[in-house]
């Protein structure tokens, strides 16, 4: 989660929302990171997690991330979770919990839902909630 955390701050100095990504291989090596780039790309696809599995993808050649465990400081969007479920990503952790917009249990509980047709992924919530949290109140509070 420290790696997410920078990431998240990078975020927020480039007027980004802050959220960071970083996915880590089966051996525990960064494969990919990630943060918030809609405003600077401009992309509205550009969200911290999928920029990271992108990255992945890439410098593995291959589209199926299994194996792997990506780590995220807010709890994913649902195209977020749609992401991660087609790169067959097997362990999602997160840090705040996103009431407005979540995909992993606060909102919707796509990645756990049964009826899809992918391998239900192991879902760590609430690591370091409380520093990822800060750190978007600091952001929209500014903002306000």
């Amino acid at each position: 989660m420290n790696l997410a955390l920078v990431e998240a701050k990078a975020a927020a100095e480039a007027g980004e929302i802050p959220v960071g990504a970083i996915l880590l291989g089966p051996d525990g090596g960064v494969l990919g990171t990630g943060r918030n780039a809609r405003e600077a790309v401009p992309d509205p696809t550009a969200h911290a997690e999928v920029l990271a599995l992108r990255q992945a993808a890439l410098a593995t050649g291959d589209r199926i991330l299994s194996g792997c465990t990506l780590v995220v400081t807010l709890e994913p969007c649902v195209m977020c979770a749609g992401v991660i479920l087609a790169a067959r990503v097997p362990r999602v952790v997160f840090g705040a919990w996103d009431e407005k917009a979540g995909a992993v249990g606060s909102v919707y509980d796509l990645l756990r839902d049964g009826r899809l047709p992918h391998a239900v992924p192991e879902v760590v919530a609430g690591v370091r909630a409380d520093e990822c949290a800060a750190l978007l109140e600091e952001f929209f509070a500014g903002r306000r």
